[in-house]
Order: structure tokens, then sequence, then C-alpha cells
């Protein structure tokens, strides 16, 4: 099924018609617009990349066949539980561990967290989407959206800031492509940004291409010793229950990312997938996916913003392309010589890529308050509106990114989101009434 839409392009529903090369291209595409910061995650914090975009894979899968294959989102690398496993490794060196005999605690963590899904998703199944949802009106999720890409930019003007003319090379073939671009050139302009700006660079001498000469073609995605099996008969049980404690409360931040990154794909694809298949199964989908990369040293799992606007730049909207990204991770995560060839990307080519999908997450907010009716003429609806904003940007720039409440450490856009939600909540005039039909 196939919708025009404003700027020409037609929404695409069922990717067959385009014919199985298209959809594959598609598919790499996708998988190539998360890598930057999925890879970025494990870089972070010392977890196996291999083993990141394994689970990225099969996270994605997992979460697809739980909400019925009808819902177009990847799960890539989550950056909110960075804080947490940096305290882990803290906790750890404090008891004579090394990073990486710490880390399978923090995964341990992460473990929890994901399960902690599990009740959220119960209390929509209990008592229903349209309740819950109350107390995340396009108010509270739009600025939210707005907050996640605004957030992120500050990485990707970073990452310009290594080769400008890299960034800027990737920023102008994409924005070529999808606006004079023809048939498969204009949605497929992130692939062949990516693709352009590599290729500058090392013509130029701009990529160091030694790891990649020294990989290995086929590897194992992951060693015993880094999963939480390792901890099984001689785990450090004080440490254990630390690393739980520091790390479960920052589910609480992420489950609310979650409903706001389901609302801008709702938004953009212009179908309600809040209540088809449903919040408590999407839920459900991302703390399973977390959970289970969490037991084999992977990060935790998280619905991603590129992908999103992948699919605002592209108008395919098929769930069937992204299970293709997920096949093609789940694949190259066995050639330690691919994982290195993508790491060998200039940084500055992921953050010409990463500043036009950042702006457009931004813009789904925008986007999602507008066609919502958000009424500013209301001073509770500024009121929080500009808490959020303020506060997500101004601890993530102001503060490193971080606000302690003892051991536990929460990202600025976690204190902005629970802040408006608190606020929305307790301010007169929340008069918002989720509409809970379903899409035909």
């Amino acid at each position: 099924m196939a919708l025009s839409t404003d700027d020409g392009l037609k929404a695409v529903y069922d990717a067959r018609t385009l014919g199985g090369r298209k959809m594959g291209i598609l598919g790499l595409q996708h998988m190539f617009a998360m890598f930057g910061s999925t890879v970025l995650v494990p870089a972070i914090t010392g977890l196996s990349v291999s083993a990141t975009l394994l689970f990225a894979g099969i996270g994605t899968l997992l979460f697809h066949l739980i909400t019925k294959f009808k819902v177009p989102a990847f799960l890539g690398s989550s950056f909110a539980f960075i804080g947490g496993y940096a305290a882990v490794v803290q906790m750890g060196a404090a008891s004579g561990l090394s990073a990486a005999q710490a880390l399978p605690y923090a995964c341990a963590g992460v473990f929890c967290a994901g399960l902690l899904y599990f009740v959220m998703s119960g209390l929509f199944a209990m008592f229903g989407t349209g309740r819950v949802m109350r107390y995340f009106p396009p108010i509270v999720t739009g600025p939210i959206i707005i907050a996640i890409g605004l957030t992120l930019s500050g990485s990707a003007i970073s990452s310009c800031s290594q080769k400008w003319w890299i960034a800027l090379v990737a920023i102008a073939v994409i924005v070529i492509c999808n606006i004079w671009g023809k048939g498969m050139i204009r949605i497929i302009p992130i692939l062949l940004g990516i693709f352009v700006s590599y290729i500058a660079a090392a013509l130029t001498g701009n990529v160091d291409f030694t790891a990649v000469k020294e990989a290995a073609w086929i590897g194992l995605p992951f060693r015993y010793e880094d999963t939480m099996f390792s901890l099984f008969g001689n785990a450090d049980k004080s440490l254990l229950l630390s690393s739980i404690m520091a790390i479960v409360p920052i589910a609480l931040a992420t489950m609310v990312e979650h409903i706001g990154d389901m609302c801008a794909i709702s938004s953009t694809v212009g179908k309600n997938f809040l209540s088809d298949p449903g919040l408590h199964r999407t839920l459900i989908g991302d703390g399973l996916a977390t959970s289970l990369a969490s037991l084999f040293g992977a990060p935790a799992n998280t619905t991603y913003g590129e992908n999103t606007g992948v699919l605002n730049l592209t108008k395919v909207y098929d769930p069937k392309v992204i299970r293709l990204a997920a096949i093609f991770a789940i694949l190259f995560s066995f050639s330690p010589k691919f994982s290195a060839l993508i790491s060998a990307m200039p940084a500055a080519t992921v953050g010409g890529v990463s500043l036009i999908l950042y702006g457009m997450i931004s813009a789904v907010g925008i986007r999602n308050m507008v066609e919502s009716s958000v009424d500013f003429s209301k001073s509770r609806n500024v009121i929080v509106a500009s808490l959020i904003l303020v506060v997500a940007i101004g601890v993530k720039y102001g503060a490193g990114d971080s606000i302690s409440f003892g051991a536990v450490s929460l990202s600025g856009l976690a204190v902005a989101a629970i802040a408006g939600i608190i606020l929305n909540a307790i301010l007169p005039g929340n008069d918002y009434k989720f509409e809970s039909k379903k899409d035909e």
C-alpha cells in the first residue's frame, strides 16, 4: 500500500511492492543508521561491539514478534544506562575488581531493570492505555521527543568537528538525494551519505584501516567471562545488590523515553501503535530485549530515534524492512572484520548523518504537538513544556548530563521526563483524553 505525502514521496506500507533488491538496500540503510550510536555505547562502557550488534538484531526481532510484527522500530544500545555502568565499575574498583570483572555486575542490574518494564506493562494492561496515558499527553511526550533530539545533537556536533568537511559531504549528499533524487536514490539518502562521505575520507587519508586488516573474518560475538553467567556461584553478593539498586531506577526514565519514542513512531507512520498492538506489548518487547542482551554482556536495548528519522525521510514504513536490518546486524556480528570496518568509519561521517537524524527526531516532537492541537495559550502547558526542555538541555550541558540522588544517577532527559510527568499531573487543567481507537 502506498499513500501520497505532502513532499511528493509516497508512503509505503508494503515494501514488497518495491522488490526484494530494494528492500535489502533499505534494510542495510536502517542498519547503518543505527550503527554509529549502537557501537558508541560499547566503546564507552567497554562492552563487546559484536555482542552489541548480535543482540540489537535479536532484540529487534523479539520486539517485532511480541508486537505482532506491526511496529517499524529498531532496538539499539541505550545511552541512558552509561552512567549506571560507570557507577558499577567504580564500585567494583573499590572491591579490587577490574572494569572487565565489574561489568557483568552492571549487566545484572540492567537485567533487573528490563524486568521492571513488565510491571509498567501490567499497569497498562490492568488499567487500560487511555487511563495511564492521561499522564503522558502530547504536552509531555512532545517536548520529551524534542529534547531527545536536542540532547543528542551535542554528540553530533562534537563528531562533526573532528573534520567538518567530511561531515558536510554526508549532509550534502543526504539533502541532495532526499530533495532532488529520483526513484531509489530518494529513499536511501542516509546510506548514500554514509558511503560517499566514508569513501571521500578514505581517499584523502582520513581513515585508519589497521584494525580492519588485523581483524578476523569470522568470530564469536561474545566471551563467557563477559556474560552474567560468569557470576553464577562466585558473585560478590554485596556488589551485586549495590549494582542492582544503582541501575534499576534508571528504567523509570527509559520507560518514559520508550513512550515518547512510540508516540514519535506513531506520529511518523500515521498509525496508532499505542493502541494497536498497545504499549503493554511494546514495553514487554523492549524490556525483554534489554534483559536478554544483558545476560550475554551486551548493553541495554531501546527503540532507536535514528531509525525513526530514517522512516521520516524515506516514507517507507514497512516493519519487514526493519527486520531485514536486524538480520543483517546479526549476520555481521559474527564478522570481527566488518565490526572493525564500521568502527573505522570517521566520526565526522557519523556526526553528519546524526545531525540530520537527530533534527528529524525533534521535528517529530513538534509535529506531535501540532497535530494534537496543544494549546499554548494555557499557562500550564507553557510551564510543563518549558520545564522539560530547559531541564533536559540544562542538565545535559550544564551538569555533565547527570544528577545524582544518592547511589542513583539520572540523565538530564530522565529528570526532565519525570519532572514533566509530575508537574502535568498536579497542575489543574489536564483535560487530555487519549484516542484509543485502532487504525485500520
